[in-house]
């Protein structure tokens, strides 16, 4: 199935809480942009995200952290689909060594995970699938 990836750092200005912890909404938006760009590809439109059927945050996320964010399409119906999404954080930041510190980690941590479904009328569906 088709799958995308974002990688990206998150910002101070991403920092809501107390000890510059970026709160899950920051991902859930992130996880809809993927799911905007895996309908465009699949479908030729944006479509609408209709579900979360989970979401589960295992482990935070801070300002200066540096993530990849990926969605994958798993089940395509007439209108639906359904897809799972993943943040890892691939280099974490250090702000106990000095303010700009940060360390690429040897293995990725898996920090946020969610299925969801999106619609696509069929009216609005530009590809032809078989």
């Amino acid at each position: 199935m088709t799958k995308v990836t974002h990688h990206l750092r998150l910002s101070q200005a991403d920092a809501h809480y107390g000890g510059n912890l970026v709160d899950g909404a920051r991902v859930l938006a992130l996880f809809g942009d993927v799911a905007t760009e895996l309908l465009i590809i699949h479908d030729g439109n944006e479509g609408l995200f209709r579900a979360y059927q989970s979401v589960d945050f295992l482990h935070p996320l801070h300002a200066g952290d540096i993530i990849d964010v990926e969605g994958e399409i798993t089940r395509v119906g007439t209108t639906s689909r359904d897809m799972t999404f993943t943040c890892h954080v691939t280099v974490k930041a250090r702000p106990d060594v000095s303010d700009s510190a940060a360390e690429v980690l040897e293995e990725r941590i898996l920090a946020v995970k969610a299925t969801g479904t999106c619609i696509v009328p069929k009216d609005k569906q530009r590809k032809v699938r078989p």
